[in-house]
């Protein structure tokens, strides 16, 4: 048995989502948001760090890490778990990130996703974008999705990914899984073949530059329905990043095709429960109309706020409007709400993060 195992095993054990070994540190685990020491281990020292890491890598994997002194892959834990591993070098020795993968991909019903999440992935062509910050669960929710379609009709379904994350069975769709790195040389590379694979459905792990967001452009256009992950916290924010990645000489073209292609926008943050159990996600929606298509095209992604407001009987909903519901269900800790809100000049208004504020001002005074 690999030496790394019995981290996991612990990891597994507390209930934590991320294992973190670093020279100089005990092992630490992402514990309900918080980074903490791992009981019952003592701190690594570089010496002891570098076998236990080198021990699960193949020959390949070994040798683009001391070449690039980086790596990102993904580690089957026997049937217990999958784990997307990152190792890096610093300057005191080696140190290695692992986030948990669940063997079980949760359904659209068990993440208890708005239905609006269900009418997207009902689409059968355009560019959906789910959106976040690193950790937030958006490849969950991916998951999620996709699942829903494997079982509701046929076709062929491709992930691109760097690692592969959660793998698939077929069901109802024939799955593809192709590992950037692995099975083929980059995203660019993948993207532009999906075409030539007869896929219904293409998931895209990460639009990463100008390059790869316009081939999944040009690949929602021709009749695919394309998933992607963009590290953005709004829609309004998702669209400028995709235009903005693109040069000025560009974007007006890009502002275009992004209008006709773009179906929809899914920006999740995760904050922790009130009770200490755990997380919940919070999800802002787009679902693309003519007067958002309009916005796009005219660079008025300001309005964007105010399209999701009155786009509510259609399943729109703003950030800000899901955080102030879980303050009102006492769902999650109003101070975490306001944390993680858009317009905080209005969320300070609220009765409940008003008292919250006023109570931390005062105890540090």
């Amino acid at each position: 048995m690999p030496q790394i195992d019995r981290f996991f095993d612990a990891l597994l054990n507390e209930g934590a989502s991320d294992l973190h070994l670093s020279p100089g540190y005990p092992p630490m685990m992402r514990q309900k948001g918080n980074l903490v020491p791992m009981p019952g281990f003592s701190p690594l020292s570089a010496e002891s760090i570098e076998p236990i890491l080198y021990e699960i890598l193949n020959p390949t994997e070994r040798e683009t890490f001391d070449q690039e002194r980086d790596l990102d892959f993904a580690y089957a834990f026997g049937a217990k778990a999958r784990f997307r591993g990152n190792y890096l070098a610093k300057t005191t020795g080696v140190g290695a990130v692992f986030r948990t993968i669940p063997t079980e991909i949760l359904t659209l019903e068990q993440l208890a996703l708005p239905p609006a999440v269900r009418t997207l992935a009902d689409k059968k062509v355009g560019l959906i974008l789910v959106t976040g910050p690193t950790g937030s669960g958006k490849s969950t929710t991916l998951a999620a999705i996709l699942d829903y379609v494997n079982k509701t009709r046929s076709g062929h379904i491709l992930t691109i990914e760097d690692p592969v994350e959660f793998v698939h069975q077929p069901q109802r769709c024939q799955i593809t899984h192709r590992e950037v790195g692995r099975d083929v040389p980059s995203f660019y590379h993948a993207i532009r073949s999906a075409g030539r694979e007869d896929a219904d459905v293409v998931l895209v792990g990460e639009l990463r530059g100008a390059e790869t967001m316009g081939l999944a452009l040009q690949m929602a256009s021709s009749g695919v329905l394309v998933f992607a992950t963009i590290h953005t916290n709004s829609a309004a924010a998702t669209i400028d990043r995709f235009v903005n990645a693109f040069p000025p000489s560009e974007q007006s073209a890009v502002r275009a095709m992004l209008a006709e292609t773009l179906t929809g926008v899914v920006s999740q943050q995760l904050l922790p429960r009130a009770d200490g159990k755990g997380r919940v996600a919070a999800q802002e929606i787009l679902i693309c109309s003519p007067a958002v298509a309009s916005t796009i095209r005219e660079a008025k992604t300001a309005m964007i706020a105010s399209l999701i407001q009155s786009g509510r009987a259609v399943g729109m909903q703003t950030m800000d409007s899901v955080l102030e519901k879980y303050i009102q269900d006492q769902l999650v800790d109003p101070l975490d709400a306001f944390e993680k809100s858009s317009d905080k000049e209005s969320f300070k208004r609220l009765p409940q993060v008003a008292r919250a504020l006023a109570a931390t001002e005062s105890s540090t005074v």
